[in-house]
């Protein structure tokens, strides 16, 4: 996710600013603070005196923070420099490349989800893939940022990946012509039907209003009343919870959004409704909630809230499960650390945390031909390594419940091309809204 400010900040940033560069200091410190910190301090003196090639301390230093930030969990890490550039670039929405979330597991990048439109998805990527090679050239066991510096470039520079897909035996390569991508938060269509489509696409700034605006617009094009919605949370990796709360608080009236859990009590922050809109803003019109695996955090935040009051029904695959919250706390001008601080809970206390979100309905998306097989080896949250374990204790077959066949969904993709169908799970949610019209959709 995006990351709020916090206090804790200025404190973490003052005990790194206590680490001076010299072993005299160092040793200092460690005198101060634990025990724990001498077999720190002696490797770093064994690496500084005995290592076959001299090593400066920034190299020592970075590392000792990456490999403890490894320990934690997939989603920490430290970031400077050109890293932190990006991220403030990606939060402004406008950069040049390929329009896809990444993440390193194992060593591989693995895409989370392509953006909507980008590049990367009209040239086939999905969500799941495993990006092996760039221009020909090994990519496994690179850092991340590494990775993703070879995949930026200037706009119109084409870029050859291999990519492997979870239900497919040989990889095979893909070609992307970068480009600017810009990313649109929110696009909407009108079905037939006076039915609305409105695609989140990613939580940036101002997705709330920017939803708001959209279903007004929807409801001008409507010849009469809209019957019913589809808010679309597919391959939306997350982005603000300040957003994810503003987009749930449209339609809900009362009750409580989502509540975020720290370490300690006084962590703990409860977001209700009624304090970023005022009402339903689609008060008795039946919605429909759309999401899969590369549905991720302030998506399931979304999904979660609206599930819980009843006020929607989810459709589509069980979401990615990140469950946690990340704050952005400076170390200097340039350097700061992305530090899980905390989980967060539906309404009815629910952790997505591993489990991710289980649709309603699970409406597999029978148009796509890799589909089955990509979801039977789909990777999400509960699969990576090191990742935050869910208290409540997620059993194994009900994470295995998205893997059964049902006996509903039989037709292939083939056959629903010939129908005319390009988007099983949309089409699905549509006609079931048209045979629910004017009732409000529940679970």
């Amino acid at each position: 996710m995006k990351f709020a400010a916090t206090v804790r900040a200025a404190a973490l940033c003052t005990a790194v600013a206590l680490l001076p560069a010299t072993t005299a200091g160092y040793a200092q410190v460690e005198a101060r603070v634990s025990p724990e910190f001498a077999r720190l301090f002696a490797t770093y003196q064994r690496i500084k005196t005995s290592y076959v090639d001299q090593v400066d301390d920034e190299a020592l230093i970075r590392g000792a923070i990456d490999g403890m930030l490894a320990s934690l969990d997939p989603h920490s890490s430290y970031l400077d420099g050109t890293a932190l550039q990006r991220l403030n670039t990606m939060i402004d929405g406008n950069y040049q490349g390929l329009g896809i979330s990444v993440q390193m597991e194992d060593g591989a990048v693995k895409v989370i989800s392509p953006f909507r439109g980008s590049p990367a998805e009209q040239a086939g990527v999905a969500a799941g893939d495993y990006i092996t090679h760039i221009d020909g050239r090994l990519i496994y066991g690179l850092e991340i940022d590494q990775a993703v510096e070879q995949m930026r470039g200037p706009a119109g520079s084409a870029i050859e990946l291999t990519i492997f897909r979870p239900g497919r035996d040989n990889s095979f390569d893909v070609t992307v012509t970068r480009g600017v991508i810009e990313l649109e938060p929110v696009t909407s269509e009108l079905i037939d039907g006076n039915i609305g489509h409105i695609m989140v696409n990613e939580f940036s700034a101002d997705v709330g209003s920017d939803v708001r605006n959209a279903l007004r617009d929807l409801q001008g094009q409507a010849t009469g009343r809209l019957t019913g919605l589809v808010l679309d949370l597919r391959r939306n990796p997350g982005g603000s919870l300040d957003e994810a709360v503003a987009l749930s608080d449209l339609f809900l009236s009362d009750g409580q959004i989502v509540s975020q859990r720290g370490r300690n009590r006084q962590d703990t922050i409860v977001y209700e409704s009624e304090t970023v809109y005022r009402g339903d803003v689609a008060e008795g019109l039946p919605i429909i909630v759309l999401i899969d695996e590369g549905s991720a955090s302030a998506s399931e935040i979304v999904a979660g809230a609206l599930q819980d009051h009843h006020r929607a029904l989810v459709m589509g695959e069980r979401s990615f499960g990140k469950g946690s919250v990340q704050t952005l706390l400076p170390l200097t001008r340039d350097s700061a650390l992305k530090l899980t601080t905390a989980r967060y809970y539906t309404p009815s206390g629910r952790s997505v945390q591993e489990g991710g979100i289980e649709p309603d309905i699970r409406v597999p998306q029978l148009s796509d031909p890799d589909a089955e097989r990509r979801q039977r080896l789909a990777m999400r949250e509960s699969d990576l390594r090191g990742h935050l374990v869910n208290e409540a204790g997620v059993q194994d077959e009900a994470l295995e419940r998205d893997r059964l066949d049902d006996p509903r969904f039989q037709l292939t993709a083939a056959q629903l091309e010939e129908q005319g169908v390009t988007d099983f799970q949309l089409d699905y949610a549509v006609r079931t809204l048209r045979r629910t019209a004017g009732t409000v959709a529940s679970r």
